[in-house]
């Protein structure tokens, strides 16, 4: 408004309705009209009331000033006219635009509707405050709530989420806390509580929804899929091995040791050929035997009835006294073995005579468990080298033990790798297909090693052979002889 006062102010001090700010006036009004018409009618008001003024003399008469008159009824056709051409040719054409991209919004979001509501899987997104914005009928089945109920709720309040084995899940740990706050895709097997407190095992993939340029989250998708009728006949034909193997294991072993007794010669007397025949026989029945136990052994590292008892384990010495029993079998093929430990420190002791101390490397496992890994990766090494050497490592630091097995074998091939430690593959090449195996050894090593939060992993090239680490979590030597102490106070109860 004190611009406008201090426009009239300067029309008034250059010459009236003649002064060339008349121009700036109009352009004020021209501009105006597409602000409303209530701009109109008040520029309109304010130049009619300073005719008036002007217009009346100093004895109180009123002299008609026809230019300014003519300034008035043109600023309120002007500002009229402005506003009207605005609005026919801006705003009709930006409200045509707005609605029709309001159309085509509402297009895409019947089609996205449309599509998830078409998912087999269920399907749930949310905002990034957790609450749900969509959810398809297979996912409302699922939970037990309504569409129109579990919309604009939060999503903990409807999908009600437990470990694969009942335990509960800490709030921290929940898929879509953890990908709202990493923004990260998580995929596990839970069991799904519904509303009616039925329950599901499902499959439970949650995605970030990033915004493309800025990548701004913009909330999370799910997508869930129940596997209970897949995980209950897993279930059963993990039940079938296990009990078959476990029938099949004790007449095997009945025949493995007959076929021995046959072979001793303080017990029986037979020719070579009959000799070699009953080797055949006995090598055979040890494999079978072999793999009844390892079918044994994995149906139970599956389902979590894997048999471990972990105590305080000096890996230096445990590896050490390993690694003597082992090398028969690689001296026997012509292979050199070697152990290595970390870095030794050299000192002299109260004598003066120079003594290497080796650092301690404690872990806690179960002994007869990591000596079965150690053996699978031992035993691998000297069946596909056929040449070189075996080494057996140890190193490590403050937070972790790390040995490894490496040989000078044919190498695997890269495009095998992410597969190895899968239950049944075996590496199909020409260097390996004459060798037996059953593909469950290193499937069993890694459910072994993960028992004891640790990890297994394989670094090899074609041609210059493989070395299987693994690690697991260093115990300090303080928190070893608590655990030593624990230990042998435990024994004493039980004794």
């Amino acid at each position: 408004m004190s611009q406008i006062l201090t426009l009239i102010n300067l029309i008034h001090s250059t010459g009236q309705f003649k002064s060339y700010y008349m121009i700036v006036w109009a352009a004020l009004v021209l501009i105006g009209g597409m602000l409303g018409l209530y701009v109109v009618i008040g520029s309109s008001f304010v130049l009619a009331f300073y005719f008036v003024v002007i217009s009346t003399n100093a004895s109180g008469g009123f002299t008609i000033n026809y230019i300014g008159l003519s300034a008035v009824i043109g600023t309120a056709i002007l500002g009229t006219l402005s506003y009207y051409l605005f609005k026919r040719f801006y705003v009709s054409e930006t409200d045509a635009k707005i609605s029709k991209l309001s159309g085509a919004l509402k297009s895409k979001q019947l089609q996205s509707e449309i599509l998830i509501q078409s998912i087999a899987d269920g399907v749930i997104v949310t905002t990034t405050d957790g609450k749900i914005s969509s959810i398809n009928h297979t996912a409302s089945a699922m939970t037990g709530w309504a569409i129109e109920e579990a919309v604009g709720i939060d999503v903990m309040n409807v999908v009600k989420l437990k470990q694969e084995t009942g335990e509960e899940i800490l709030s921290n740990s929940n898929p879509f806390t953890f990908v709202l706050a990493q923004k990260q895709a998580t995929n596990n097997t839970y069991q799904l509580e519904s509303r009616d407190k039925k329950t599901h095992i499902v499959s439970f993939v949650v995605s970030p929804v990033l915004i493309e340029k800025s990548q701004e989250l913009a909330g999370t998708v799910a997508v869930i899929r129940d596997v209970s009728a897949a995980k209950a006949e897993e279930q059963r034909r993990a039940d079938f091995i296990s009990t078959a193997s476990h029938e099949m294991r004790t007449p095997v072993a009945a025949i493995e040791g007959y076929l021995a007794l046959a072979l001793n010669d303080r017990v029986s007397k037979i020719d070579a050929k009959a000799r070699s025949y009953l080797e055949k026989a006995h090598s055979s029945t040890q494999h079978l035997g072999k793999l009844f136990q390892d079918l044994l052994t994995s149906a139970k590292a599956e389902d979590g009835r894997l048999v471990s008892h972990p105590v305080v384990v000096e890996m230096g010495t445990f590896l050490e006294q390993l690694s003597d029993t082992l090398r028969f079998s690689a001296e026997k093929k012509g292979l050199l073995v070697e152990f290595t430990i970390g870095t030794s420190n050299h000192a002299n002791d109260a004598s003066g005579s120079a003594k290497v101390i080796k650092p301690l490397y404690y872990t806690h496992a179960d002994p007869d468990r990591m000596r079965e890994v150690i053996t699978n990766l031992f035993d691998n090494a000297v069946k596909y080298t056929e040449k070189g050497k075996i080494s057996i490592g140890l190193t490590g630091n403050n937070e972790l033990v790390q040995f490894y097995v490496r040989d000078t074998g044919p190498g695997i091939p890269k495009e095998d790798i992410p597969h190895l430690f899968q239950k049944f593959y075996r590496v199909d090449n020409s260097s390996t297909r004459t060798i037996g195996g059953t593909g469950l050894g290193l499937f069993i090593c890694q459910k072994i090693v993960q028992l004891y939060n640790g990890r297994i992993w394989v670094d090899s090239e074609v041609d210059n052979g493989s070395t299987f680490y693994i690690n697991l979590p260093r115990l300090s030597s303080q928190k070893a002889k608590e655990l030593q102490t624990a230990e042998a106070s435990q024994k004493s109860l039980l004794t």
